[in-house]
C-alpha cells in the first residue's frame, strides 16, 4: 500500500489524502494486517495529535486492525453536550481478525472447536508529549 491514501508508514494526518481513498462514501474502512507473528503482543497503532500532545499506542495479539474513520456518520446522532456527530467526526482503531476468515483457508483461523479456549490481548497505551 506504499505510495496509496492507505500508506500510514510514516505520520501524518487521516484527512490528508481521505478523499482519495475514492469508496462510497469517500473515506477508511479498512482492515490492515499487523507486521509481526500473530498471537504475540505488538504494536499495531500509534496515533497523535500534535495539538494536544496526546499519543494513543495500541497493542495486540490480533492479526489485524481496522481503521474507520466515520464516513458513514450523517449527524443524526447527537452525542454528549449535544455535540451532533457528522462525517469523519472521529475515528476507531478495532484489533480483530481479517473479514471473510472463515471463508479464506490462507487468513489466519477464526474457528473455536468445542473444548477450545479463544484468548487474545489487548492494549491501548495513553501518553503525551511535546511536539
Amino acid at each position: 500500500m506504499k505510495g496509496t491514501p492507505l500508506d500510514f508508514t510514516k505520520p501524518r494526518p487521516i484527512n490528508e489524502r481521505i478523499n482519495e481513498v475514492g469508496d462510497n462514501p469517500a473515506g477508511y474502512d479498512h482492515n490492515f494486517v499487523i507486521n509481526g507473528e500473530a498471537g504475540e503482543l505488538r504494536l499495531a497503532a500509534r496515533v497523535y495529535d500534535p495539538g494536544s500532545g496526546r499519543m494513543m499506542k495500541i497493542h495486540t495479539t490480533q492479526p489485524g486492525i481496522q481503521f474507520y474513520d466515520g464516513n458513514l456518520l450523517d449527524a443524526s446522532i447527537t452525542g454528549k453536550g449535544g455535540k451532533v456527530y457528522v462525517k469523519h467526526y472521529g475515528f476507531c482503531l478495532e484489533t480483530r481478525h481479517f473479514p471473510d476468515s472463515p471463508n479464506r483457508p490462507n487468513f489466519p483461523s477464526t474457528v473455536l472447536r468445542p473444548g477450545e479456549e479463544y484468548q487474545e490481548v489487548t492494549v491501548h497505551r495513553f501518553s503525551t508529549r511535546n511536539s
